[in-house]
């Protein structure tokens, strides 16, 4: 029996104010361990990612005049499936209990005879914030705050927050939800003693790279709201520490903060860049172009590993972690590992290739200072290869450069192609559809093929890159982009994901 077995059948789980890495430890175990996710409007779909792929993973958002399904109806579905013997999980933006209705929800579990357990979350009064600089108490400024809902129920006859209590309560008064009311409530706030001069910010999708926050005061702030066309989810502060923001802003001033960013690496791939992304204020969208298939000839992978085995080549040379990952697949399959390498000297055409090598046991013995064919060729310069063997596993399509010039150098070169990088047999819908939309900013490129294949996916028609920036990793890549009939804006310099981003952000430096 495992700790999993023993734990109630039910979590509701808070997933935090939007930010993924702001959900707990315990959060993403529970997830990871469940038969059934059901989530919110504003839990962060990415944090599905963690859930099982036989998962059953169930919508029940909620917007202000539309619910997928009632609450009674999410409380149903919650005992349904924990008598069904399901490992359920209620995943709840921010935390379940502030303002999230999990009491109802525990309520209606326990009424049902069902154990549960509340795994919190990081709220989104405290967190939202400080994601805009702005901290809910300060010495010398606020010692106290409170968090009120905005929302009122229409059908009630009297007001369910009692402004006149409400007013003068904390230093800090924080608002969840009822931005569309930000006039009655601010006039509501004023009218009970709160001065019309009161520092207030609004913060709509906080936590996220799509974070906008507008400023004012109790007086002007409904003005600038609409102004800005400023829309749920927003959280409001009220209080001398929204002065603060200008000082401590730190979030939504990062190099490329609200920049929504394509990315197009394969699925298994495409993490990398998209926590680089996100660490310097960029949306990663991911929509992956390509996706691995092997057609290496068994017989010749056979007889490669054969003579890796018995030492018969002097360089073994891999140009992708794809290929890594793929050749030492074989090894596996033949029952090797690492130790055929034993007197077979590596090299690996960048950065990403020898890490591929280095957690699968073998290190690198060239990594030039160019990470493309030409670079590696320059790099092999002084070592002999006249009469050498070279095992070279790799794409198919990949360039001869490679192949020619070893052969120029006396290297007998036996190319063994492992596999082909096509077009995912089902592409990501959202990602397609925010491109076509006009929803990306930058599109990013990390070899030629994911140029090709894009271009596949989107039917030929490249109308919806031509406003986008285009940033290629490095020369080869960049040509791909103009056979497209497209210009790259940005051509990474050193040719590997952070070079890719370094390019980036100087590149949005300069046009500040």
């Amino acid at each position: 029996m495992s700790a999993e077995d023993l734990r109630p059948p039910v979590a509701l789980v808070g997933a935090g104010p939007g930010d993924p890495a702001l959900i707990t430890v315990g959060g993403l175990a529970r997830i990871a361990a469940a038969d059934v996710v059901v989530y919110d409007r504003l839990a962060n779909p990415a944090l599905l990612r963690q859930a099982r792929a036989d998962a059953e993973l169930v919508y029940v958002g909620k917007t202000p005049d539309r619910h997928t399904l009632s609450q009674q109806e999410i409380n149903a579905l919650l005992v349904e499936r924990a008598r069904a013997g399901k490992r359920v999980v209620r995943l709840k933006g921010g935390d379940p209990f502030v303002f999230g209705r999990g009491g109802e929800e525990a309520q209606a579990l326990r009424a049902a005879g069902i154990a549960f357990e509340v795994v919190p979350g990081v709220t989104s009064a405290v967190a939202v914030p400080a994601y805009a600089g702005i901290p809910v108490t300060h010495r010398g400024i606020a010692t106290s705050f409170a968090v009120i809902t905005g929302h009122e129920d229409a059908a009630k006859a009297e007001p369910e927050v009692d402004w006149a209590r409400v007013a003068p309560a904390a230093d800090t008064l924080v608002l969840l939800m009822g931005v569309g009311r930000i006039a009655e409530i601010a006039d509501a706030l004023v009218a009970h003693g709160r001065p019309a001069d009161t520092p207030t910010a609004v913060v709509e999708w906080g936590t996220l790279p799509r974070q906008r926050v507008v400023t004012g005061t109790l007086g002007t702030i409904a003005a600038a709201v609409a102004e800005a066309g400023i829309a749920p989810p927003a959280v409001t502060v009220v209080g001398d520490v929204v002065r603060l923001r200008d000082e401590l802003r730190w979030y939504d001033n990062r190099p490329l903060a609200g920049k929504r960013v394509l990315v197009t690496r394969t699925r298994e791939q495409a993490s990398e860049l998209a926590e680089l992304l996100a660490s310097v204020g960029a949306e990663p969208v991911e929509l992956p172009s390509l996706a691995i298939r092997e057609v290496a000839d068994p017989a010749a992978v056979a007889e490669a590993v054969t003579a890796l085995r018995v030492a018969a080549y002097g360089w073994a040379i891999f140009t992708s972690a794809n290929g890594v990952q793929v050749f030492f697949d074989a090894l596996t399959a033949h029952g090797l590992d690492a130790r055929a390498f034993g007197r077979t000297q590596v090299a690996a055409i960048g950065p990403g290739t020898a890490a591929a090598l280095a957690v699968r046991g073998v290190r690198a013995d060239i990594v030039p200072a160019r990470y493309v064919a030409e670079g590696l060729i320059e790099a092999l310069a002084g070592r002999v290869l006249h009469g050498q063997r070279v095992l070279l596993p790799r794409a198919k399509g990949g360039r001869d450069v490679l192949i020619t010039g070893l052969q120029e150098r006396g290297a007998v070169v036996d190319e063994l192609v492992l596999y082909e990088a096509v077009v995912p047999r089902a592409p990501d819908a959202e990602g397609l559809r925010r491109l076509r939309a006009g929803d990306i900013d930058i599109a990013t490129f990390a070899s030629s093929s994911s140029v090709r294949n894009l271009v596949a996916m989107l039917g030929g028609d490249v109308t919806p890159l031509r406003d986008v920036t285009i940033a290629a990793i490095g020369p080869v890549t960049a040509q791909a982009v103009r056979e497209a009939g497209l210009e790259p804006a940005v051509v990474a310099e050193e040719h590997s994901i952070v070079g890719l981003l370094r390019a980036l952000v100087l590149h949005f430096a300069g046009m500040r």
